[in-house]
C-alpha cells in the first residue's frame, strides 16, 4: 500500500484532507455515533479530526489511486493493444478501409504511437 500525495481525501460532512498529512487513522471506541466514527491525526496538528466515516473507507481512499490516474493507466493499455492490433493489418486491407470506408488506418496509427510515446 502506498499513500498517493497531494490527494483529497473526504471524511464525512464537507472535510478533506490531504492524503500525504494523515498521520494516523483511528476508530472511535467510545462516543461513536452519527458523525463521530474516526479519529484522523494530522502532520502537525496536536488534536485529530473527527471523520464522519468509517477508518477502512478512509484508509481505503488514503492509498488508492485517483480515478483519472486509474482511467488514464487503462486508456494507455488499450492504445498499446490497438496499436500492436493496427500493425497486423495487412496493405489490401488498409486500402479497402482507406478507399471504402474513408479510415485512414496509417493516420490512427501514427496518432496512437505519439500519445503512447509521450
Amino acid at each position: 500500500m502506498k499513500v498517493q500525495p497531494s490527494v483529497l481525501v473526504h471524511l464525512g460532512y464537507g472535510k478533506y484532507v490531504r492524503s500525504d498529512q494523515v498521520t494516523a487513522v483511528m476508530p472511535i471506541e467510545q462516543e461513536r455515533g452519527p458523525g463521530r466514527r474516526t479519529l484522523v491525526h494530522m502532520l502537525g496538528q496536536d488534536e485529530p479530526l473527527v471523520g464522519s466515516r468509517a477508518e477502512d473507507s478512509i484508509v481505503r481512499d488514503l492509498v488508492q489511486e485517483p480515478k483519472e490516474v486509474t482511467q488514464s493507466r487503462q486508456q494507455q493499455e488499450i492504445l498499446r493493444d490497438l496499436l500492436m492490433d493496427l500493425g497486423n493489418v495487412n496493405a489490401t486491407v488498409r486500402r479497402i478501409a482507406r478507399d471504402e470506408g474513408g479510415l485512414d488506418l496509417e493516420r490512427l496509427e501514427r496518432r496512437i504511437r505519439e500519445v503512447v510515446e509521450e
